[in-house]
């Protein structure tokens, strides 16, 4: 497999699991019925470490592996972008030096 695809497809799973548990963050802080109103339950069981859900260190975790494989990418696609210009400004000239 390719590194810059699986890159990608840990850039799109990441964004997947901070919205997930960002929902499920964001539900069991701040609405009033906490995860009991959620779409997805948050479990039967009241885990908290150091005062917060494990929902929330899940988003954190995922914050972390979103960031680093956006900068990543970002690294990535800008040294494929220099290696290119050359090539990408002489595209409309007939000749390039």
């Amino acid at each position: 497999m390719d590194k810059l695809l699986a890159l990608r497809i840990i850039f799109f799973i990441s964004i997947a699991g901070l919205l997930f548990s960002g929902y499920l963050s964001y539900m069991d802080l701040f609405a009033e019925g906490g995860c009991s109103d959620a779409i997805v339950s948050c479990g039967t069981k009241d885990f908290s470490l150091l005062g917060l859900p494990a929902c929330v260190y899940g988003f954190v975790m995922y914050l972390i592996i979103f960031s680093i494989t956006a900068a990543s990418l970002f690294i990535k696609l800008s040294t494929n972008l220099r290696k290119n210009k050359s090539s990408l400004f002489c595209l409309g000239r007939v000749k390039c030096l």
